[in-house]
């Protein structure tokens, strides 16, 4: 059945100009974004292709690439970056801080800054947050992607941004593409490192959080520092 041949009630654009957007399948909401299928497919029956290649359903849409959404029949290039353009449009707004000095004053206020988009990363990214007096946030600084070890991560190129900034002090923020957000023995002996180079220089460690598939884990809740 094409979306034309539905009671106006059940066409998803119509349930959103409605007012019923909380209400939207995945499915439904994809249809809105194609805006067109093929004279074979309509638009929802489009989008439950694309939401059934993968058993992860629309969680593939934030890892995939314009390709292989144009392997579909009916969806080609600009289709499916139409498609992409809406995922990181939703990943911007959920990782953008309402304040450009947002306050974290909990594991879970830093957690929600960067949840959604470090827990897709392929790869263990390791990022700085900075931190002024109030415990604003004065800006961020990825030093290292990779394993995380003393090999890998020093002292100095950790802390330099923060010499740089004058931050009172920073909170070490690093992700397990394994989804699983326990700490390695590696974790926790850079961490240790990072901490007593951090109250040498006077530049304390407020926490060490990793980020796993929709969990975490802070060192300072889990008395690691």
């Amino acid at each position: 059945m094409f979306i034309k041949e539905l009671p106006l009630s059940e066409r998803p654009r119509e349930k959103m100009l409605s007012g019923q957007v909380a209400y939207l399948s995945n499915a439904e909401l994809l249809a809105i974004l194609l805006r067109t299928g093929t004279k074979e497919k309509s638009a929802l029956r489009l989008a439950e292709e694309i939401l059934s290649l993968e058993n992860s359903g629309i969680l593939f849409l934030s890892e995939c690439v314009p390709e292989e959404l144009a392997s579909i029949k009916g969806i080609g290039p600009a289709k499916a970056c139409q498609i992409l353009a809406g995922m990181e449009l939703g990943r911007r707004v959920a990782t953008k801080p309402r304040d450009s000095k947002a306050r974290v004053n909990s594991p879970d206020s830093i957690v929600s800054l960067f949840m959604e988009e470090m827990r897709y990363y392929k790869k263990e990214v390791f990022t700085v947050l900075l931190l002024n007096t109030k415990g604003e946030m004065l800006g961020t600084d990825k030093t290292s992607i990779g394993d995380l070890s003393t090999t890998v991560i020093h002292p100095r190129e950790v802390f330099l941004p923060a010499i740089k900034r004058s931050a009172a002090a920073v909170v070490f923020i690093h992700n397990h593409p394994s989804g699983d957000p326990t700490p390695s023995s590696d974790d926790i002996a850079t961490t240790k490192n990072l901490v007593d180079a951090g109250n040498i220089i006077g530049i304390p460690v407020w926490d060490h959080i990793i980020i796993g598939d929709g969990k975490y884990i802070s060192f300072r809740e889990e008395q690691l520092i």
